[in-house]
């Protein structure tokens, strides 16, 4: 029997992803008290506002995010973002922060037109202080060779699939200029098999933005 694995961190009003950008602001549009004035006796509804940056909490970035000629949320064609193959790589074992082309050894047939997630455990220090500084992160040349490999998708339980501190972005640029979209900021890797799961990460269509929240989950 199937099961569904929720690998995505809630959107919680207030609370920031990066410490540099603003916080997601949840507010009341119409409140059910209000609303009941609208509608037949006994029948009320709240409407909510949602103010966010699209980088926040568990969320996708397209190519139009680093590139002005790419696609964005609402022209990445499904097929990049739903029920792709999807292998899980545990990185978390030891202090290095670099995720580097060596931990792909091993899994190079499962990996074209699927989804590669990097567990680092990093996750769990999502809403401490220790969240935005220091996290994993995939190097260049790691990036290049999941390029090689033909993957549709790139996902990190971590920050940034970059290192924060470096301003080239490398690991952007090359996945996102291969079409390769980048899911950020997962959660609960470590619930997945290594491989024979089927991934998820959808936004909402937006058109003219690159990056945006999603509901990221996996089918085991």
């Amino acid at each position: 029997m199937a099961t569904l694995v929720d690998l995505s961190h809630p959107l919680v009003s207030g609370q920031h992803t990066y410490p540099w950008l603003p916080a997601p602001e949840v507010t009341e549009f119409l409140s059910r008290d209000a609303s009941r004035a609208r509608y037949a006796a006994g029948t009320e509804f709240a409407i909510h506002q949602v103010l966010l940056i699209g980088n926040s909490g568990t969320y996708i970035d397209s190519p139009f995010h680093r590139f002005a000629d790419g696609v964005d949320l609402a022209d990445l064609p499904l097929e990049r973002m739903a029920d792709l193959p999807g292998t899980r790589i545990d990185v978390s074992v030891g202090p290095e922060r670099t995720i580097e082309p060596s931990l792909l050894a091993g899994h190079d047939a499962t990996l074209i037109g699927g989804a590669v997630l990097f567990q680092t455990g990093w996750d769990n220090k999502w809403r401490t202080a220790a969240y935005p500084t220091g996290a994993p992160f995939i190097t260049r040349a790691t990036a290049q060779a999941l390029v090689d490999c033909g993957v549709w998708l790139v996902g990190i339980d971590a920050l940034n699939a970059d290192d924060t501190d470096d301003p080239a972005r490398p690991a952007h640029s090359l996945l996102l200029d291969a079409g390769i979209p980048i899911v950020e900021n997962l959660s609960g890797l470590d619930r997945l098999p290594a491989t024979g799961f089927r991934f998820f990460a959808v936004p909402a269509p937006v058109q003219g933005c690159g990056s945006f929240p999603v509901r990221a989950f996996a089918i085991v």
